[in-house]
Formats: structure tokens, C-alpha cells, sequence
């Protein structure tokens, strides 16, 4: 799909809001500006371009750093004033080095993003399988091979289901996280994204809503 900037209806100072999505993990990463211009090029490099307010210029996301974040969708809200970017994050969004500029609580209760982790589990485990079997048991279980990563998940199914069955909730939460884990691990082994498995799980979920 083509970008329509009649769509957009920007403001005074022909800018528009952006708002940055980590398309795997939902983490929000940040927010910036971006005119015309700017997201003509990021239509054309395929990675995020915006307008800096403070230097007055164009500014291609990650070109100093190396963290540049590749656009899978952009999407504009209801009343065509707030734009929605769906990336792929080559490295931290915030400029002190954190995944997302978003990382201080102002009030309420923290940790109200663990929905996310999921996501950034898998990313972290993608990184961590190329580690020394030695000193990761991510890595050590890939290296013996899919017939036993295939194993792990089976065993932990069992255990999971056993949990449920007999209503242990502390076993259940305990052996549920171990069997996501050991599922994660196998999608890496059978080089099925994560991705891959919820945009299967989502085309199913609008099957059944025809």
C-alpha cells in the first residue's frame, strides 16, 4: 500500500505525531515528529525518518547509532492526526541505551508491561543461541539438536497438563513458564519466528469471527 499523505492531517507546522511499536514485543519505544518529507523517505528507505524539532532538520532514526528501525506498517489513528509505526528495532530506541524511552514509571504499578516480555524473551533467546554451550543452557540445548529440544517441550506439556489436572496453580505457573520457554527454543531450532506463530494464531481468530 501506497503512503497517502492526503490522509494525514497535519498541524500548524506541518508535522504529525509518530508513534514507535515494536511490531514482535507491543513495547512502546518512543514518539517523534515527522512532516511530509520525512515520511516520504521512510516510505522509500523502508526505516523511520523523522523531523527534529530541536536541530530543524531530517533525521534518519539510528544513521549515528547503528539502531535503526525498520518499518513493517504505519498505521493513522481515527481522526487522521497520529501516526502509528510498526518496526523491527536494530537496537535500544532511547538514547541512554535502554530498549525504550519509556522505561521510568511516573505513578501506579510497575511491571504493568509483562504482556510484552514474551516478544523481547524470544529476541533475547535468538541472540543468545549463537553463545557458547558452556555458558548457556539455550544455546547448549540447540546445539544437541532438535530431537532433544523436541523432547524438552514434550516433557514439559506433560508436566504443564499434570499441573493442571491436579489444580496445583503454583506448579501450573511454574511448569507454563518452563513449556513457553522450551516453545520458544523450539521455534528457533525449526526457524519459525514468533511472529510466524501469532500471525497463524491471529488468522485463525479472524476466521472465526466471519
Amino acid at each position: 500500500m501506497k503512503l497517502d499523505l492526503a490522509k494525514i492531517k497535519f498541524d500548524d507546522a506541518g508535522l504529525v505525531p509518530v508513534v514507535v511499536q515494536d511490531a514482535l514485543t507491543a513495547e512502546v519505544l518512543m514518539t517523534a515528529w515527522a512532516d511530509a518529507a520525512a515520511l516520504r523517505l521512510t516510505e522509500e528507505r523502508g526505516e523511520l525518518v523523522f523531523w527534529s524539532r530541536s536541530r530543524s532538520c531530517l533525521w534518519h532514526k539510528g544513521e549515528t547509532s547503528g539502531n535503526k528501525m525498520r518499518l513493517r506498517e504505519m498505521r493513522i489513528d481515527c481522526d487522521g492526526d497520529t501516526l502509528l509505526a510498526l518496526v523491527d528495532p536494530a537496537g535500544p530506541a532511547c538514547h541512554t541505551g535502554r530498549r525504550s524511552c519509556f522505561h521510568r514509571t511516573l505513578f501506579g504499578e510497575g511491571g504493568a508491561g509483562e504482556p510484552t516480555f514474551l516478544g523481547r524473551l524470544f529476541r533475547y533467546l535468538s541472540v543468545r543461541k549463537n553463545d557458547s554451550p558452556d555458558e548457556s543452557y539455550t544455546a547448549r540445548l540447540l546445539s544437541s539438536g532438535l530431537s532433544r529440544v523436541a523432547q524438552k517441550v514434550g516433557e514439559e506439556g506433560v508436566e504443564t497438563a499434570l499441573a493442571c489436572a491436579t489444580r496445583d496453580k503454583d506448579g501450573f505457573r511454574r511448569e507454563a513458564a518452563d513449556l513457553l520457554y522450551h516453545l520458544l527454543v523450539a521455534c528457533i531450532a525449526s526457524g519459525v519466528s514468533l511472529s510466524d506463530v501469532l500471525s497463524e494464531l491471529a488468522s485463525r481468530h479472524k476466521e472465526k469471527k466471519k
